[in-house]
């Protein structure tokens, strides 16, 4: 059986044939895809939509709605979390064959941790990006204070340097 080092180019080469002399004459590159598809089986989205806990078949822990306390509920969450921590330290020490349970409440109480904290990485990214402008304004600003501190002195030396030519 005899192999190729290189394999033969796939078929649509042809239709880049008169590239060299005519540009664009290639064939335009395909749309962008919108929607719903289908890649290796798994079905995914290009809606950048973090979905919600009923949805993913969790239970939500934290109340609904567009106006939500993150700060207090991060910190009601956290504080069930180590009172079920606690509460499984109990089980496992008194009644070890009841520890599942407890261990699938903490679970559900991470999957609502981790949803609140996806949920606010957009406006985490809006900060971060607000921040390196902010800084990348005020290195700006330094150069610029520099150059003008640098011209200045330019100056002064080239007066220093006219008046010492003129006597």
């Amino acid at each position: 059986m005899a192999t190729a080092t290189y394999p033969p180019p796939p078929p649509y080469y042809k239709l880049y044939k008169e590239y060299s002399r005519d540009p664009n004459s290639a064939p335009a590159p395909p749309p962008p895809v919108q929607g719903a598809y289908v890649l290796y089986g798994a079905n995914y989205t290009t809606d950048d939509v973090l979905p919600g806990l009923e949805e993913q078949g969790v239970r939500q822990l934290y109340p609904k709605g567009p106006n939500i306390d993150f700060k207090k509920e991060l910190r009601s969450l956290n504080r069930e979390l180590q009172l079920h921590f606690l509460e499984l330290a109990d089980v496992l020490v008194e009644r070890p064959s009841q520890y599942a349970r407890r261990v699938e409440e903490i679970s559900l109480i991470f999957k609502n941790l981790h949803h609140l904290l996806n949920s606010l990485r957009p406006h985490q990214a809006r900060a971060t990006l607000i921040h390196i402008l902010e800084l990348q304004i005020q290195r700006r600003k330094q150069a610029v204070e520099d150059i003008k501190r640098r011209r200045e002195e330019a100056q002064r030396l080239l007066s220093e340097a006219l008046g010492t030519l003129e006597q």
